[in-house]
């Protein structure tokens, strides 16, 4: 299953460390480490090409550059961690990049710890890692619902123990706000940026109300904003806006939040709209990082509370638009409603069961799996 880790990353990345570096971001424990190491000729465990910064040895001997001459590709694992980190890679890249290519890769937003201007524009191309999903998984039998039950990353998802899967998350919260926020930013009440971490499973796919949480948590509403913000730039979560088109009197402002991690939600529907938006961010990602296209991943929602889950924009043009049902349901009276006045091409309403109909033109009814295939997600 090993094999299986964003084999659809493999072949661009390697393309592009012919010409440039490569940043690659991603949750920790998504696979990263296990990535990187199968692009080096004949890797072993302690291959001296591969360099992570959170062991002392292996920082001396990136910051006095040895590293096996022979090799091509070189891998700088967390180097993010050091506040210098990009300034010390350029001029590792400025002055080998005749004989080696360079892979760096991190638990964090690459693209924000910038630690002021970029001054590696125009050197590196940056890639996205993300979980497990069904088309990477080749839909296996029972795919769906082992990704539905256990989540996407992969020591989880291939131990399939509920008691294994109470323990990573455990041990990941503690990884995530407990070493790496510590590293990476100056927060002094760890403890409550757990309590909100803790607390954003139960807010998945609604509206997000920072001001409740920062009453929940008694501080400000800015602070409550910047931990999300800093658990954003962790890949613990992410946000999507919403999509204003002009003749629904859209709502302006209220995002919804979503988890890397959907096996942390309790509800069947909350995990399978969760779990599906993990596929569209993906599917985002990968056109974004590979093809350079602009790709936005956002929601419909009107005043009046009419809403469809997904849309998905293509340099500001929407594909198609998406809506969750766990169950096989009629279809969703705002579907037809925001089909009349926007410019979506395409709506489905994707769901967990084998039916499949056509109930209005430009409308599909069918179940998650044949939509993945149909509309090409990795």
């Amino acid at each position: 299953m090993s094999t299986l880790l964003a084999r659809s990353l493999r072949d661009p990345v390697l393309a592009d460390l012919r010409e440039k570096m490569v940043f690659l971001g991603g949750p920790r424990q998504v696979g990263k480490t296990t990535f990187c190491q199968s692009l080096l000729r004949n890797y072993h465990d302690g291959h001296p090409a591969y360099l992570n910064w959170d062991d002392l040895e292996h920082r001396q001997r990136i910051l006095r550059k040895d590293w096996p001459r022979a090799e091509r590709i070189v891998i700088f694992d967390e180097l993010h961690k050091y506040a210098r980190w990009r300034n010390l890679v350029k001029g590792f890249y400025d002055t080998q990049k005749s004989t080696h290519a360079f892979l760096v890769a991190g638990s964090a937003r690459l693209d924000h710890y910038r630690k002021g201007g970029d001054s590696l524009l125009g050197r590196y191309h940056y890639y996205r890692m993300h979980p497990f999903t069904l088309p990477e998984l080749g839909y296996e039998k029972d795919a769906l619902t082992s990704l539905l039950q256990f989540g996407g990353f992969p020591e989880p998802y291939l131990k399939q123990s509920e008691r294994a899967l109470r323990r990573w998350h455990l041990q990941r919260l503690d990884r995530v706000v407990g070493e790496d926020l510590r590293d990476l930013e100056r927060v002094r009440e760890i403890s409550l940026v757990e309590r909100l971490a803790e607390a954003l499973p139960d807010r998945v796919g609604a509206p997000l109300s920072i001001k409740n949480l920062a009453q929940t948590l008694e501080v400000d509403f800015k602070t409550a904003n910047r931990w999300i913000s800093l658990l954003e730039n962790l890949y613990f979560a992410y946000r999507i806006p919403p999509y204003g088109a002009a003749k629904i009197r859209a709502v302006k402002k209220e995002q919804k939040l979503y988890l890397w991690d959907w096996s942390q939600i309790s509800t069947e529907g909350g995990r399978f709209e969760n779990l599906v938006a993990s596929h569209l961010l993906k599917f985002c990602h990968f056109n974004e990082d590979t093809q350079g296209y602009r790709m936005e991943l956002r929601y419909l929602r009107d005043v009046d509370k009419r809403e469809v889950d997904f849309v998905v924009l293509r340099d500001r043009k929407p594909l198609f638009a998406v809506e969750c049902k766990s169950g096989e349901k009629q279809l969703s009276p705002h579907i037809p409603y925001f089909k009349a006045r926007t410019k979506i091409p395409k709506f489905y309403q994707v769901h967990l069961g084998t039916l499949r109909r056509s109930p209005l033109d430009g409308v599909e009814l069918m179940p998650f799996s044949q939509f993945c295939r149909e509309e090409g997600l990795v």
